[in-house]
């Protein structure tokens, strides 16, 4: 009995192992297509380029690991299965869980070894990529300015719609948001229709020429009256040039490492921390301002007054026993501006008690993550076995293909649970375990199968349904037709 569980395991291992392999230099290559642009022009030693793919390599194995022993599950104990292997041992008594009982072990191991991998080694890579990944940013500046979003490049956050040409160095539909120096706010705001990145290697000056674009410049002032009029200076220009110091920016130092607030760089003690003291901020902080927004629109006063109203004596409305017309509309006018100002205030904090509550929602999952990554392997092992051993077909054909849909499958789950969970759509323990809860019953469905040395599907049953269907069907219109005919005759 050793040797067989010997002989299981070790082609298992060795399916496994040229999976796993296979798998990660697949999603290596998909990882430099993807960041190809952080690293391609940039003049980087090629050490800072391994260590880039270095750090990410880690990261793939919540994607390798489960699809790995999906597909090893499948091709091993489908071989077995197509070499009649299986029958030899069941003829000598050998049950399906009993050939399976090494590769539970081995398996069980594994998935330990994951949860202190995902536990120690994930944060710790996503640490280092992601500080590399800054300071690579960090060294070109022209390069970083990315379509459709806002990019901080020395005191300015610049937004541009396209760029274009042979080294990306046009622009169209240029938005810059400048702040001066000793500025907390930006009061500057310019709008081109074009523009041009011009520079030179041996040069720490980068000039950013923008045609066809208008100035605004805020006027500060402390005169509450003035400041309700939004006072500011605008001027048309045909061609602007801004040149853009870039001598500091270009003083980047790769052993950086001074970020490290992402709920992927946690470990699960760091992230329970994490969790209770943002969820009590949380608290507060929404508690504060229920309580602060109650008292600045006066209805706690209000409801403490005590109006005596008797038949002969009726309380007067406060706006209508004014003499002056004018203190009338002063009143109303006040009146409106406190509703436009709670409005605008409890809009503003909505927003940002989303993104705090979102921002609590990714360290959930994260937590929970690093416990499903774990029990996903065990569970996907019994759907790739049985399984296996049900289709009886071995090697890259269809076993790659049934591997394939079902962790496809897995993993689309997996990321419509977390965006939705991010969004506050789903209890972030829900969208964590919501792909390993869905394949556990097909786990459960094939292995009772294959104990039961049954199929998947019973095709012989289900065909021969559909032919007594359709015999059925075409005897009745036989029937219908020849009493129609004998209708016709006797008429």
């Amino acid at each position: 009995m050793r040797i067989l569980d010997k002989y299981i395991l070790v082609s298992f291992l060795k399916t496994f192992l040229s999976v796993f392999v296979v798998l990660v230099f697949i999603f290596i290559l998909q990882t430099i297509w993807l960041y190809i642009s952080e690293l391609a022009g940039k003049d980087l030693d090629i050490v800072i380029v391994f260590k880039f793919i270095f750090y990410f390599l880690p990261k793939l194995v919540p994607l390798v690991l489960p699809l790995s022993i999906l597909l090893a599950s499948i091709m091993v104990f489908g071989s077995f299965a197509e070499n009649y292997e299986f029958a030899a041992m069941k003829s000598s008594g050998i049950s399906l869980q009993r050939a399976m009982r090494s590769l539970i072990v081995f398996i069980a191991f594994l998935s330990l070894a994951t949860f202190f991998f995902a536990n120690n080694v994930i944060p710790w890579s996503e640490y280092k990529s992601y500080n590399l990944r800054r300071n690579i940013a960090r060294l070109k500046p022209a390069m970083v300015i990315v379509e459709g979003q806002f990019n901080d490049v020395g005191n300015m956050n610049i937004k541009i719609e396209e760029k274009y040409g042979d080294r990306d160095q046009f622009l169209r539909n240029v938005i810059i948001h400048k702040k001066e120096e000793g500025q907390s706010e930006n009061f500057t705001t310019i709008i081109a229709q074009t523009g041009e990145l011009k520079g030179s290697e041996d040069s720490n000056i980068l000039q950013l020429i923008l045609n066809d674009g208008y100035y605004y410049d805020d006027i500060q002032t402390k005169d509450y009256k003035r400041k309700r009029l939004l006072p500011h200076a605008k001027s048309a220009f045909q061609r602007y040039t801004i040149n853009i110091d870039l001598s500091s920016l270009n003083d980047v130092d790769f052993q950086d490492e001074s970020f490290s607030n992402s709920s992927k760089m946690l470990k699960v003690n760091a992230l329970n921390r994490t969790i209770d003291s943002v969820s009590v901020a949380y608290n507060q902080d929404y508690d504060y301002f229920k309580k602060n927004t109650l008292i600045r629109t006066g209805l706690e006063q209000i409801s403490t007054i005590k109006y005596q109203d008797t038949v002969t004596e009726k309380s007067e409305d406060v706006i209508l026993s004014l003499n002056s017309y004018q203190n009338k509309i002063d009143v109303l006018d006040l009146a409106i501006n406190a509703v436009l100002t709670n409005k605008g205030s409890l809009e503003s904090k909505k927003k940002d008690l989303k993104i705090r509550e979102k921002n609590l929602n990714k360290y959930e999952i994260a937590l929970h993550e690093k416990f499903a990554i774990s029990f996903a392997c065990i569970v996907l092992f019994f759907v790739g076995a049985p399984l296996g051993a049900i289709i009886r077909k071995g090697g890259l054909g269809l076993p790659m293909v049934i591997a394939i849909v079902l962790f496809v499958t897995y993993h689309f789950v997996g990321i419509f649970g977390r965006n939705s969970a991010e969004e506050g759509g789903l209890s972030p323990w829900i969208a964590a375990w919501l792909p390993t809860i869905i394949m556990l019953p097909l786990g459960i469905f094939f292995t009772r199968q294959a104990t039961a040395d049954k199929g998947v599907f019973k095709w012989d049953d289900a065909l021969r349904s559909v032919v007594n269907f359709v015999k059925n069907k075409f005897a009745e219109f036989k029937s219908q037709k020849f009493r129609l005919k004998r209708i016709k005759t006797s008429t």
